[in-house]
C-alpha cells in the first residue's frame, strides 16, 4: 500500500531523515519505533503529505504523493484517517461534532447519513451516549477513543496513528491497543503507527520498523525484532543506554 524510497529531509543544517526506505503491506499494522526526537513524527507527516522531502519519494497505492499538490493530493488524503498525537480534539465542539467534522469537511452527505455514521463510529469505540459531552468532560482514555472514532468515520483505507497512547496509564494503553487491534480486524484498513510503547506494541503489530538516526535500521515481525542481534535495536527494546540514545 505504501512504498518509501530514499526519503531525505533536513531542517536547516539538521538532517532528520537520511535516505529512508520502507514498505507497508496492504492490510497490515506496521509500527515505527525509535527514540524520542529521532524523526518518527516527521516521517509520518511525509506519509500524510504534510511535509515534502528534500529527496526521495512516497508512493501510496502506486501514486507518488511527493509530487502531488492541491486537489490531487486531497484525493489521496480522502483515503486517510489520522489519529493525532494527543488526540487533537476541538475543545469547543462536542464529541459528536468532533467525530462529524471530517464528514462535513470532506464528504457531501445528508444530515441523516452524517448522524448514522457518527453514531456507528462512536459505538465502534464503545462510546454510545457520550456524543453530547465536550472533550473536557470525559477522561483521557475516552478522548483517545473519540479521536479514533473521528479517524475512522470516513471509512478510510489507511489509518495513521501518531503515538495514540501518549499520557495514558499502562492499563489504558493496553485497552486502546486492543481497541485498535479489534477495529483493524473488523475493518481491514492498513495501519501505520508511531509508538514508544515497548513491549506492548509487539502484541498488535504485523511488522515493526526501527528508525534510528534517520534510517530504518531493521524491519521484521515482532518476534524477529525481539530476537534481533542489532545492538541498536536490542538496546532500545530493552531500555538500555548506549547507541539507542544517540551516543
Amino acid at each position: 500500500m505504501i512504498t518509501v524510497e530514499g526519503l531525505t529531509k533536513s531542517f536547516g543544517r539538521q538532517p532528520v531523515l537520511r535516505q529512508l526506505d520502507l514498505e507497508v503491506p496492504t492490510g497490515s499494522v506496521t509500527v515505527i519505533i525509535g527514540r524520542s526526537g529521532g524523526g518518527k513524527s516527521v516521517f509520518l507527516k511525509h506519509l500524510v503529505g504534510l511535509l515534502h522531502p528534500d529527496a526521495g519519494r512516497v508512493l501510496v497505492d502506486g501514486a507518488e504523493i511527493t509530487r502531488l499538490r492541491g486537489r490531487a493530493l486531497d484525493a489521496v488524503r480522502r483515503r486517510y484517517g489520522v489519529v493525532f498525537q494527543g488526540g487533537a480534539l476541538f475543545d469547543s465542539m462536542t464529541c459528536w461534532d468532533n467525530v462529524a467534522f471530517p464528514l462535513r469537511e470532506k464528504l457531501r452527505l445528508r444530515r441523516a447519513e452524517v448522524g448514522k455514521r457518527v453514531e456507528t463510529a462512536l459505538a465502534q469505540v464503545g462510546l454510545e451516549g457520550v456524543g453530547g459531552k465536550n472533550p473536557a468532560e470525559i477522561s483521557g482514555g475516552m478522548r483517545k477513543r473519540v479521536a479514533i472514532a473521528r479517524a475512522l468515520v470516513t471509512e478510510p483505507e489507511i489509518v495513521f496513528f501518531d503515538e495514540p497512547t501518549t499520557g495514558l496509564d499502562p492499563i489504558l494503553v493496553n485497552t486502546i491497543h486492543r481497541l485498535i487491534q479489534g477495529l483493524h480486524r473488523k475493518l481491514g484498513f492498513t495501519a501505520v503507527m508511531v509508538s514508544h510503547e515497548i513491549p506492548e506494541i509487539f502484541e498488535i503489530a504485523d511488522t515493526v520498523a526501527m528508525l534510528h538516526e534517520g534510517r530504518i535500521v531493521e524491519v521484521g515481525t515482532p518476534a524477529a525484532i525481539q530476537a534481533s542481534a542489532n545492538p541498536v535495536v536490542r538496546q532500545f527494546i530493552r531500555g538500555e543506554p548506549g547507541n539507542a540514545e544517540g551516543h
